[in-house]
């Protein structure tokens, strides 16, 4: 299946049923969200890494007008709908200050396996803990998905993307363990340095060695 979207080209990943607040103040994208409004549609999100706007980008729907200002910037809440895939852009539309696409959808598999997920979740609060960050994820630990936790990995720009990119959920999932089994020792030996670091030039309460 593939069809006509409006774009809306951002320096950010978005995720299949991610809530997103948006501030909009170009004068294209204000046109781009009332048009949407007012004809129920869905917009696209691809991202922007580099300077460069990627194929992979991600539907989102327009769930709230916030709030208007007298000048017309707006506020609006958004949720990601599913993953597209970017065939040609077309830069110009008649009377219209934003761009489009034609996009195809990928084959997205969202059931994935449950210990891995356990695991997964258990190692970003592990994450969160060293680096004494609270989230609270909204939603039960067994109803999570790697879409609802990526975010909160410590991924780079670029390693949300080819998360985005990966069509299955077990995929998605082992990447994220790779990742977490790669940076938790790195950031534990970091703590553990800074507090070697705290101690010096304090008094330190060590006991001594008995030479028998």
């Amino acid at each position: 299946m593939t069809n006509f979207i409006p774009i809306f080209p951002l320096g950010i990943v978005v995720y299949p049923g991610e809530n997103l607040n948006l501030h909009i103040f170009e004068p294209r994208y204000k046109q781009l969200i009332k048009e949407c409004v007012a004809g129920k549609k869905l917009l696209g999100i691809p991202p922007v890494i580099d300077n460069q706007m990627k194929d992979l980008g991600s539907l989102v729907e327009i769930e709230e007008m916030a709030k208007i200002y007298d000048n017309g910037e707006m506020d609006i809440k958004t949720r990601g709908v599913k993953v597209f895939r970017i065939l040609e852009v077309i830069k110009e539309i008649p009377d219209k200050l934003y761009s489009g696409a034609i996009v195809s959808y990928p084959d997205n598999y969202m059931t994935g396996s449950p210990e891995l997920m356990r695991q997964v979740v258990g190692n970003i609060r592990k994450l969160h803990k060293v680096l004494n960050i609270k989230k609270d994820f909204k939603k039960q630990d067994n109803n999570l998905l790697s879409y609802d936790v990526a975010h909160h990995a410590g991924l780079s720009l670029e390693e949300e993307y080819e998360l985005l990119g990966l069509p299955d959920e077990r995929q998605r999932q082992e990447f994220l363990k790779r990742h977490l089994n790669k940076v938790l020792p790195l950031l534990t030996e970091m703590e553990q340095l800074k507090e070697k670091i705290k101690l010096n030039g304090h008094f330190r309460n060590i006991s001594g060695y008995s030479i028998d």
